[in-house]
């Protein structure tokens, strides 16, 4: 039996903590080899070669890119991956209408996956929370998600990500409640609540390292995937 051919990783934003956490991770998973990182001011990190960003198109060949970096750096990451032809996985947050509107154009080229939350039970709970809102329409509906203390927005991005799974399917936006609270990784309690009913759907993050492995998956499943905007639930369901 011959063994498959490791995916050739470039993971951009690598000197931040989901940067760091992916290399580290990637350096012990036999499905990839990392091609090269990129960070604002370059170097080394763990033995891997650490691009400036302002160097990124120089980059060694790869298939994947995993971006957790800042809006600011996110179209010249995006625009590599087009001209290479290849593909783009992204939890980069804060994106303007315009940086969206170009990951739906970069989609007719290549593949591409988005996520504000890469935690694998998240992406369940997404679909979860998109057939109980079809099937509830006349139910109230309630987010309420905590934090640590020193995460800045509110209502969190995975929050508003399951916002709008909720308002699509079931037509109204639900109420939303933000705490921050001492070191929580992440909770986020979706409610639906009827005339003398009520369903809760709920997932705690515990290990931060859940979102790194969650995009890794999504890395190795969308590599040779054919262009488009692909969810992360259905990568994982495929």
């Amino acid at each position: 039996m011959t063994t498959p051919t490791p995916i050739r990783l470039l993971v951009h934003g690598a000197s931040g903590r989901m940067g760091s956490a992916l290399l580290r991770l990637a350096a012990g998973d036999p499905r990839f080899a990392i091609a090269a990182a990129v960070s604002r001011s370059g170097g080394s990190i763990d033995g891997v070669l650490v691009l400036a960003s302002g160097r990124i198109a120089t980059a060694p060949e790869f298939d994947v890119m995993v971006d957790f970096s800042l809006p600011a750096a996110f179209d010249a990451a995006l625009e590599l991956c087009m001209e290479r032809g290849c593909a783009f996985v992204s939890g980069t947050t804060g994106l303007s209408q315009a940086q969206r509107n170009a990951l739906d154009a970069a989609a007719a080229t290549v593949p591409c996956v988005w996520e504000a939350n890469f935690s694998v039970g998240i992406a369940v709970l997404g679909d979860l929370v998109r057939r109980a809102a079809a099937a509830l329409r006349s139910w109230d509906c309630d987010i309420v998600e905590t934090h640590h203390t020193h995460k800045r927005d509110a209502p969190s991005g995975t929050a508003l990500a399951l916002g709008q799974t909720i308002a699509s399917a079931h037509g109204t936006e639900p109420h939303y409640a933000s705490l921050r609270a001492g070191d929580v990784v992440g909770e986020h309690m979706v409610q639906f609540t009827g005339g003398g009913e009520r369903i809760e759907l709920i997932h705690r993050a515990t290990d931060r390292g859940i979102f790194a492995r969650g995009a890794l998956e999504a890395a190795a499943r969308i590599a040779g995937q054919p262009p488009g905007r692909h969810e992360f639930v259905e990568l994982l369901l495929h």
